[in-house]
Order: C-alpha cells, then sequence, then structure tokens
C-alpha cells in the first residue's frame, strides 16, 4: 500500500525511496515489531482471561517430561494471533500487491484459522486432542487447490509456477510441469512445512527462534529470485514480482523476533498450532513460489531433523519394537538426556543459523 507513494516522489524527493525493495523490507520488519509489540500484551491479557490454556500430556503418556513442563500449565496458547496481526499488517502496508504477496497472505490466514480451530478444541475439550490429523491434512489440501488456482490464473506466475528448479543445478531441471505432478508436489511442500514447525514447537524458544533465521534466508532469497540482474549472476530462476515476497518475510521475522520476546523461557505465551501451522505453511508457499523449495530441506534444517525423529521414532517402534531416542520429537529426547530446556533451546539456534548459511550458500553452487 505505502509503495504507492513513490508515485508522488515529483512532489517530494524522498517518497522514491518507497520504490526500493530494502527500504520497504526493513520497515516492514521495524513494523511488525512495532505491531507486535504494541498487539501483543492486549491479546494475551484477554487470552489469560478467557484461560485459554492447552491441556499438558500427563505422565502417563509423556513420563518424566509431564514433570519438567509442569509449570507450563498456567501458560496461555494461542499466541500466534499476535505474530498474525503482525505479519498480516505490516505485508499489506510495505509489499507492493500481487499474485505472489496474495497467495502467500492467503495461505497464512487459512492455516491460522485450523490451527485456531485445533487450539479451541483442545481448550473446550481440556485435553490434548484437538483438530484430527485428517481435517488438518484436508484443510492443508484446500489451501493447496486454492493457491495453486490463484497461482496459474494470472499470466505473469501461470508459466512460471510450472517450472522446477533443483539445488546445484544451474538450469530449470523440468520447464512446465502437469497439472498431476505440481498439485501433489505444493502439497507435499506445504504440508510437510507446516507440520515440521508444529511438531517443533515443544520447549520455549524453540520453534519461533528457528523461524527468524529461516525467515531471514528467504528473504534474501526473494529479493535474488525477483532481481534479474542477481538472478543471472547466480544462475537461479528469475521471477519477476518474486522480489515482493522478502517484503513479507521480513514482515515474518520482525514479528517472530517480537514475539520471542514473549516466549523465551520460562514463556509468558505458547503460540500454539495458531501459530506454528501458519509459519511452516507460509515459509512452504514462499519456498515454492521462489523456486527453493528443495533448498528448505537445508534451510529448515531443524525442522527437517525435528519431523525426521517422530518418523525414525515411530517407524522403528512399528518395526523392531525399539525406540531410537527416548523421546520424539528430538527436543524432548535431549531433556531427557538432562539438558537444560534454555540449552536445548540455544544450541539449536546456533545449528538453524548454521543450516541458514548452507542453504544460501546453495544459491552460487551450480
Amino acid at each position: 500500500m505505502l509503495s504507492y507513494l513513490a508515485d508522488f516522489e515529483h512532489i517530494f524527493g524522498p517518497l522514491r525511496l518507497f520504490r526500493y525493495l530494502t527500504f520497504r523490507s526493513a520497515f516492514a520488519g521495524l513494523t511488525a515489531i512495532s505491531v507486535g509489540f504494541i498487539v501483543g500484551p492486549w491479546i494475551f491479557a484477554k487470552l489469560r482471561e478467557l484461560r485459554a490454556r492447552q491441556s499438558l500430556r500427563g505422565e502417563d503418556e509423556v513420563g518424566q517430561l509431564a514433570e519438567l513442563h509442569a509449570a507450563k500449565a498456567q501458560t496461555p496458547t494461542m499466541g500466534g494471533l499476535m505474530i498474525c496481526a503482525s505479519v498480516i499488517i505490516s505485508a499489506l502496508l510495505w509489499a507492493r500487491p500481487n499474485v505472489y504477496v496474495y497467495t502467500a497472505l492467503l495461505v497464512y490466514a487459512g492455516l491460522t484459522v485450523i490451527g485456531f480451530l485445533d487450539d479451541y478444541l483442545k481448550i473446550a475439550r481440556r485435553n490434548s486432542a484437538g483438530l484430527s490429523g485428517r481435517w488438518k491434512l484436508a484443510g492443508q489440501a484446500l489451501l493447496t487447490v486454492v493457491a495453486l488456482a490463484l497461482l496459474l490464473s494470472f499470466p505473469e506466475s501461470a508459466g512460471k509456477m510450472r517450472e522446477l528448479w533443483v539445488p546445484f543445478y544451474k538450469d530449470v531441471l523440468i520447464s512446465s510441469m502437469p497439472l498431476w505432478l505440481l498439485a501433489p508436489f505444493l502439497f507435499l511442500v506445504l504440508a510437510g512445512s507446516s507440520n515440521a514447525i508444529n511438531l517443533t514447537d515443544g520447549v520455549d524458544g524453540l520453534a519461533i527462534g528457528c523461524t527468524v533465521t529461516v525467515a531471514l534466508a528467504y528473504a534474501i532469497m526473494a529479493y535474488a529470485s525477483g532481481n534479474a540482474i542477481i538472478a543471472d549472476y547466480l544462475f537461479i530462476s528469475f521471477i519477476p514480482g518474486t522480489g515482493e515476497l522478502a517484503v513479507v518475510c521480513a514482515a515474518l521475522l520482525g514479528a517472530s523476533l517480537a514475539f520471542l520476546w514473549y516466549n523465551s523461557h520460562p514463556a509468558e505465551v505458547f503460540m500454539g498450532d495458531t501459530g506454528s501451522l501458519p509459519l511452516g505453511g507460509l515459509i512452504g508457499m514462499i519456498a515454492f513460489m521462489v523456486h527453493q523449495p528443495f533448498t528448505l530441506v537445508i534451510v529448515g534444517g531443524i525442522f527437517v531433523m525435528e519431523a525426521g525423529s517422530v518418523i525414525l521414532q515411530v517407524a522403528s517402534f512399528k518395526i523392531r519394537g525399539k525406540r531410537i531416542f527416548k523421546m520424539s520429537p528430538i527436543h524432548h529426547h535431549f531433556e531427557l538426556k538432562g539438558w537444560h530446556e534454555n540449552k536445548v533451546v540455544i544450541r539449536f539456534w546456533i545449528l538453524s543459523l548454521i543450516f541458514a548459511m548452507a542453504g544460501l550458500a546453495t544459491l552460487k553452487l551450480r
């Protein structure tokens, strides 16, 4: 919205700054932080007033972990509402509207609704069983169809979104993916990323701290993919208009930092599925639109570790009757090994930063 002020630079010269992505991205981040600090305390107070507390699993389900997390029983959930407000307000203010921005925000808003329903059912039923996995996947599938229909209906995005690019290769791998391949692929990226961050959200500050590094990496990738000179230099796909997703990533980065202020140990609020599901979906959607979906496996290495640990644990128990980890996701394994919660979080943050840098390095290694 504010980007259109650049059209009046002939009246006031400095308004030309609103034309630059770097300027708008920086202020999108600052705006998101500001909105978070303004609306956050009000939202959290309302959540406490409404006793919006998620029921934690008991000792019969998680054993020693129930004792370690007993103090969290009174902490309100649904803090993802603050992140949602910050991201959407900031992105709408600073990003120049196009199909990529609208698709990203539509998927984000849709997953926020799904996550909110899940948290609401957990609170209403006073147990940890919320929306069933089947309904979550159905919602993610519906959003996949809507997002794909939107992207394929605009001439500027229709052809580009059918292309498949992979890391370490400087040419397009598939120039026009058929719909029967494109739709399942997008669903896998969107749902996989969404559920992976959902699994990571288990200790104070872990998921949101790792989201900061991933958002920063994809802000850089989005800027590069939308810049013809940089894209040509790096041998990556040039997609006109995707540079505006750097503004969305910056808004996500700012909102995440604001939420981390309240979610750091001991957490004053949890994001709940209201936050974790849409965060993963937004990142996955952006990765898909800038032709870097496979790079997400590297950049989001922590999320892959978390989801992978669950898959391995379940598979091992079903096949061998034995568990690989003391508990999955893997951050709980380290907790049960005696690591303090803060040590788990900070070490995972360090790994997340390393993964993000490794992912960015793939842009040049082609």
